[in-house]
């Protein structure tokens, strides 16, 4: 069966979107409404599927109570109820799924969500989590598109720029899962920078010229993403080439959910009312909401949220208070977007030496510290002329008016804005565009993959007590390579150890752009290379065990745009492939 539609896939932190266009473009990019439970017994479609997991306790809810227009299991509830539940029952709602499967040092395929619920309540992992949100898209498609099945169309699935192989394998493990064979992954800056193209038509080139700099900036309910594109000239063509991604920021909306809840907090305390650990989780979800309608185009001047009560003392069962918006604005403004200086960096206070166990969130909440350390680590590229916002956070008029004040004052000449699309949807619809670009209707972005990656090697050295033999670099992979592409890697031959556990350690790095395949590094800074999870696992073959082999490296980044580092023997009787989403 041929493809007749492309769909593009915003698996969100906070929400979820499905665009869709027919693959010969005779109409326009549109947005799938999601039918969803907004209570008990009630379905209703929406735009947006709010990117949450409801685990009804046995018994709690009668089947009928949380059947879809495609029926299905009552064991999980996605969307708009799940989301109001977590403010109600924090320990059975499982939101951050897109968070948790980008930390390396969580067991991402284990059943560890809800994080912190007790015992007695069931849990997924982060990577069954997202593959539930991914069923419940595919679900809504197949439901308004009986005769085109999204299992045969082509899907685009978009991440955050700065995840890692290991996140890219889980995400495109999730959709498998959930019956999406094949996608393609595209990086969600660039998906919303093809929104903006497809919002303004042909016109696009009259707001960008040859020599300008776009910066992306990304902030969503988890995640802080920056981009730079820079606008060349293709034979008297505009084309744009992607030139450096930003490292994974674990800062955005949730953080400030907890910073409103925390203000909150803090009223109810002044008046003589103390909240425990549960009705904190759930003053943080009522928070969310009322940070969206606060800081949305309504622009309410009051939002009002519920904390269940615990006791007799606590009449109706629950308390209640109210968020300003003048606080609103005031707390996440000055908080997360302070003026600062282009050479502030974020500060990384000194760390207790025992720490709750949790999402590795960005130590310094100023988003615009992270945004300087970002253009000073990739000066080379050039100044910034435009920018262009996306994610629910940059809905707020006053936080994007903030970073164009902080970007005026950094760079006097102007950094102008770059408007049109739709923050909500825009990542959707720009993954759609993207999927008709590829077919030739539409205008491509170039730059391959946003990073080198390294695979570590062991010195040979005598030995010495207590040390381990320092490990050198070795570059497999070269920043900008494009998706599908092998590399072309010396022939140099390396020692593999087979027949018993062994761990490989890659590393890789935004900032290097001139380092080639084959390239060694001796030494390096912490701003060059970051380490990626280690990989831990056995190489078999039979006859050979704790043997060290000769072998020679072949790379390749496949289109997904995941990593395959193949180990091959001296005489090519063998083959090992290295996988990244290994784990010890």
């Amino acid at each position: 069966m041929t493809a007749r539609y492309i769909i593009g896939i915003d698996l969100g932190t906070t929400n979820s979107v499905v665009a869709y266009a027919p693959m010969d473009a005779s109409a326009p990019i549109a947005v799938l409404p999601l039918p969803q439970l907004i209570a008990p017994g009630s379905v209703e479609a929406r735009p947006l599927l709010p990117s949450f997991l409801y685990l009804p306790a046995a018994g709690e809810l009668p089947e009928a109570a949380t059947r879809l227009p495609w029926g299905g299991p009552n064991d999980a509830v996605a969307g708009t109820w799940a989301q109001r539940r977590s403010s109600e029952v924090p320990d059975r709602v499982i939101g951050s799924a897109k968070s948790w499967l980008s930390h390396a040092a969580a067991e991402r395929e284990q059943p560890i969500l809800p994080w912190g619920a007790p015992d007695g309540v069931p849990k997924r992992s982060p990577v069954d989590a997202s593959s539930a949100y991914l069923a419940h898209l595919a679900a809504a498609w197949n439901a308004a598109f009986p005769k085109d099945p999204i299992g045969k169309q082509e899907v685009l699935l978009t991440v955050p720029a700065s995840f890692d192989p290991a996140a890219r394998e889980l995400t495109v493990r999730a959709a498998a899962a959930a019956g999406l064979r094949a996608v393609t992954l595209l990086e969600e800056p660039q998906a919303a920078l093809y929104a903006w193209i497809d919002t303004a038509g042909e016109d696009w080139r009259r707001h960008v010229a040859v020599g300008d700099l776009l910066l992306v900036c990304d902030l969503g309910g988890g995640t802080s993403d920056f981009s730079l594109i820079a606008v060349r000239d293709d034979g008297g063509s505009l084309v744009l080439e992607r030139l450096a991604v930003g490292e994974h920021i674990l800062l955005g909306g949730d953080n400030m959910d907890l910073a409103l809840a925390y203000r909150v907090r803090e009223r109810l305390a002044g008046a003589g009312t103390t909240l425990d650990a549960w009705q904190l989780r759930g003053l943080v979800a009522s928070c969310r909401e009322a940070k969206e309608r606060l800081l949305g185009a309504a622009g309410e001047p009051n939002m009002p949220v519920a904390i269940l009560g615990r006791g007799r003392k606590v009449v109706g069962g629950a308390l209640r208070a109210d968020v300003q918006r003048s606080d609103a604005i005031e707390s996440l403004v000055e908080g997360f977007f302070p003026p600062c200086q282009l050479s502030d960096r974020p500060q990384a206070p000194r760390r207790a030496g025992l720490q709750e166990l949790g999402l590795p969130y960005a130590a310094d909440a100023a988003v615009t510290k992270h945004l300087a350390q970002f253009l000073h680590r990739n000066a080379e590229a050039g100044t910034p002329t435009a920018v262009l916002f996306n994610g629910g956070v940059m809905r707020a008029d006053a936080l994007r008016a903030r970073l164009v004040e902080v970007l005026g004052e950094w760079f006097p000449a102007g950094v102008r804005t770059l408007s049109g699309a739709d923050p909500e949807h825009a990542v959707a619809r720009g993954a759609a565009y993207y999927g008709l670009a590829r077919h030739g209707r539409g205008v491509r972005i170039r730059g391959g993959v946003g990073r080198a990656f390294y695979v570590g090697i062991e010195s040979a050295m005598p030995a010495v007590p207590g040390m381990r033999p320092p490990i050198k670099a070795l570059c497999v992979v070269p920043h900008g390579l494009e998706e599908g592409s092998a590399v072309e890697l010396p022939t140099q031959e390396l020692g593999l150890v087979v027949g018993e556990p062994t761990e490989f350690r890659f590393l890789s790095s935004t900032t290097r752009r001139e380092d080639h395949p084959g390239m060694i590094l001796d030494t390096w800074s912490d701003d060059d290379l970051s380490e990626l999870p280690a990989l831990h696992t056995t190489l078999e073959w039979r006859g050979h065990e704790g043997a060290t082999v000769p072998i020679h490296l072949e790379a390749r980044v496949n289109e997904l745009g995941v990593l395959e580092l193949w180990c091959v023997s001296r005489d090519d009787a063998q083959r090992w492939k290295l996988e990244f989403n290994v784990r010890a």
